[in-house]
């Protein structure tokens, strides 16, 4: 069996026929040259930019018409792979007809997109895609050069995942909304962590300031949290709350652990008052239906209420009947 034979069955199966084609015979390469600009009547923007993961570059040339912001012919010089070639082709195509305004809102996601044979088909493997970013960084870079205004103007929010351009605030949204736990969720909910995975965790292609298991494990501490405040467990956290809390926190722990057996015998208890006396917090309660007036109320059924409540809540707890 050739090599041939071997790269045809693995690596070249995860690039389309578009990006295989565009590698080989891209259609925008080339540049602008300020003469040509000035026949066209146009400004001439030249923009650069490079990945310094990977070592690739790309050098984007537009020909805007002044007035109307029009980008009326968009070339590229790559210096990088072939998919960097294919992408920044790609790129270079999408920008053409479209004002600088339209430009910047052209994604990664566009560009892989638009190089893809059909649309449920990736056009380039995962850890190519950081090529479309790229591309998607020297539009930002040529419209900040036409505007005069610093290219991070463009990026209004903290982006996590820039394969997927996914940022910091939808991944705790969709996080918290759909209670997610692991990555390959987060992927599947948001295309977060779906290509280069460089986002996922240190380590990877790219370094990055927040990772994904950031997020997870920020999300767990939340929970954590709010079931310690709702269930009020840990001594000092009982003693501090105030008297809402504190009832809430009783009411909790007597629906999850005593309420049900209560009912089950025709009764049922209700919380009147929470207060300090020296060490001790004092719990008033009384006693509903079948259980106002038994005999346990005032032993074993006491007994257990103060125990649970003594071992959930707070040892210094004592329950007194009303």
């Amino acid at each position: 069996m050739g090599i041939d034979s071997l790269i045809g069955g693995t690596i070249w199966d995860e690039y389309s026929n578009k990006v295989t084609d565009l590698m080989n015979n891209p259609q925008n390469m080339g540049e602008i040259t300020q003469e040509q600009a000035d026949e066209m009547g146009a400004k001439l923007i030249v923009a650069d930019f490079g990945a310094e993961s990977c070592g690739d570059a790309v050098r984007l040339y537009w020909a805007v018409h002044p007035k109307s912001d029009v980008i009326m012919l968009s070339k590229f010089k790559s210096f990088g792979c072939g998919t960097a070639i294919a992408s920044s082709d790609t790129m270079a195509e999408l920008c053409k007809g479209k004002t600088v305004d339209e430009a910047v809102k052209i994604t990664n996601i566009d560009v892989e997109m638009a190089m893809r044979d059909n649309p449920d088909t990736p056009a380039v493997p995962p850890q190519k895609m950081h090529c479309s970013v790229m591309a998607y960084d020297v539009i930002k870079k040529a419209a900040a050069q036409y505007k005069g205004v610093d290219m991070e103007s463009f990026e209004e929010e903290i982006i996590v995942c820039e394969c997927a351009r996914v940022s910091l605030s939808t991944l705790q949204e969709v996080i918290r909304l759909n209670d997610l736990t692991t990555v390959e969720e987060i992927a599947d909910y948001t295309k977060a962590g779906a290509f280069c995975k460089s986002c996922i965790r240190p380590g990877g292609h790219e370094a990055k300031d927040i990772y994904l298991v950031d997020l997870l494990e920020e999300y767990e501490k939340e929970k954590m949290a709010k079931a310690a405040d709702a269930s009020g467990e840990g001594g000092a956290e009982f003693a501090q709350m105030t008297i809402v809390q504190r009832i809430k926190a009783v009411d909790k722990v007597i629906d999850d652990n005593i309420r049900q057996m209560l009912i089950m015998d025709g009764g049922d208890m209700e919380i009147l008052d929470i207060k300090e006396n020296g060490e001790n917090i004092d719990i008033y309660i009384r006693y509903l239906g079948a259980c106002n007036g038994c005999a346990s109320s005032s032993t074993g059924t006491l007994f257990a209420i103060e125990n649970i409540l003594k071992e959930k809540l707070d040892q210094n707890i004592r329950v007194l009947p009303i």
